[in-house]
């Protein structure tokens, strides 16, 4: 299981959100590449940078920092307001190893399997926040603020013939709550869905947690608040 310490970027300035609130930000400091020097020198080999400002406008780029990091020596898997098949070539063409793309993942799915085959199933990573109800699992829209019409399962069978290689799923309950990863619902997709690298976001906030995600098969986890908070170091993670 590959470890993804996580960036989050708004304004150029280190943050992370709970629950995806933009006005529920804490701020951890303006040097981003800094921080990702740091987690280089603990042993990461990859970063999950996210571009909370191209998330939030569509407008806002992070193809500097991306090159920046990449030049130190980190692969990177980044996204936040993809939207154009120009924003994946141009964070490909600065450095990133995989471009996430998130709400086109679910509103258009046309549109990324097209991108899979334009750039190769490594080069893309699919995104899905979802969000309980009645039993079933179902991705969520605009911010979290709305739900698909359909589920999670509804929508991979799209992906099932495209080469879809890469993908993250984050229980947006837990994201940024320290509360613990949904991991029976990753138990479940890595069961379903054996063809898809999974990668677990949200809630991680112990080594428990992690090894957990590594018994539940994921391919990938991703750690944000839980190394800023101090509640385990990244190098104790990756001894897991």
């Amino acid at each position: 299981m590959i470890l993804y310490p996580a960036i989050d970027v708004l304004d150029g300035r280190v943050v992370r959100l709970a629950k995806g609130d933009f006005n529920a930000v804490t701020d951890y400091g303006g040097d981003p590449l800094a921080v990702a020097q740091a987690w280089r020198a603990a042993g990461a080999d990859w970063l999950h940078l996210v571009d909370l400002s191209g998330a939030r406008d569509g407008a806002r780029r992070q193809t500097g920092l991306v090159a920046a990091v990449a030049s130190a020596g980190l692969k990177i898997q980044t996204g936040g307001g993809v939207r154009t098949a120009d924003d994946v070539e141009a964070l490909l063409d600065a450095g990133a190893s995989r471009v996430v793309v998130g709400s086109l993942a679910v509103s258009e799915p046309r549109t990324v399997i097209g991108w899979i085959a334009r750039f190769g199933p490594e080069r893309i990573a699919a995104a899905f926040d979802v969000r309980m109800e009645g039993g079933a699992v179902y991705p969520t829209l605009k911010g979290w603020t709305e739900r698909a019409e359909r589920t999670l399962p509804e929508l991979l069978a799209d992906y099932r013939r495209a080469g879809l290689a890469h993908a993250l799923a984050t229980d947006v309950a837990r994201d940024g709550m320290l509360s613990g990863p949904n991991t029976a619902l990753y138990t479940d997709l890595v069961a379903a869905r054996a063809d898809i690298a999974w990668q677990a976001s949200g809630g991680v906030s112990s080594l428990d947690d992690v090894r957990a995600l590594k018994t539940a098969g994921l391919s990938g986890a991703i750690i944000g608040r839980a190394l800023f908070e101090g509640c385990f170091k990244l190098e104790e993670a990756l001894a897991c």
